[in-house]
């Protein structure tokens, strides 16, 4: 699997399936996104509906036909917009063509439903978007019941775990691989991924992205 940082919170995985994660792109003035990035999509993974990680869900997936998958009151509003999506709520899992889609507790806010992080298995490697988030013990048992391969995870400090938090969450959940996300899109979340990576390395390997960058799982 193909995991590219767009910038924020946005991830495309690709493998048999092509997948975005709270695709911000439009208005996100770090997001380093070519046009292939956003075409044949497959599904879209949405935690939450604030503006950063909304974003263009909705333009893409009617541009495409992509299924986004998130929590059941935001998909009512999708699909009064006239987005195939799917509904879904935490603890469960939607099991679709290529891939699975696994819906964690995060700890943060919502405009509708609650907020929510996902576990992707796609070609029999998994990721774990922790969406926003803070840090909450029972990460411990995400990583126990669902072993991710990568965990992609907040460390601005402000509306989520600061670096010194994050490392401690990449401890409970123990994935091969950590890269961290929502940070320096704007002055008031800026956090240094180089410090991250000195606290949670003995825990994990970290890969640190520039947006538009790439890595191979």
């Amino acid at each position: 699997m193909k995991i590219k940082w767009l910038g924020h919170s946005a991830f495309l995985l690709e493998g048999s399936k092509r997948i975005l994660i709270d695709p911000f792109i439009t208005d996100n003035p770090i997001a380093n996104v070519s046009e292939e990035d956003t075409k044949n999509i497959d599904y879209i993974a949405l935690t939450h509906d604030h503006g950063d990680h909304m974003g263009d869900t909705e333009k893409i997936a009617k541009e495409t036909g992509a299924k986004v998958i998130t929590i059941y009151e935001i998909s009512l509003d999708l699909q009064a917009n006239g987005v195939d999506s799917l509904g879904m709520n935490i603890g469960g899992t939607a099991k679709l063509e290529g891939a699975s889609f696994s819906m964690s507790p995060a700890m943060h806010s919502s405009g509708k439903g609650n907020p929510t992080g996902f576990i992707i298995e796609m070609d029999g490697e998994k990721v774990y978007h922790t969406g926003d988030t803070g840090l909450f013990a029972t990460m411990s048992l995400i990583g126990e019941m669902y072993s991710p391969d990568v965990m992609l995870l907040p460390i601005d400090g402000l509306f989520n775990m600061d670096v010194r938090l994050a490392a401690k969450a990449v401890e409970l959940v123990k994935p091969k691989i950590a890269i961290p996300m929502h940070y320096n899109t704007w002055e008031p979340i800026k956090a240094d991924p180089n410090e991250f990576k000195k606290l949670a390395e003995r825990y994990a390997e970290i890969r640190i992205l520039n947006p538009g960058d790439s890595t191979e799982i």
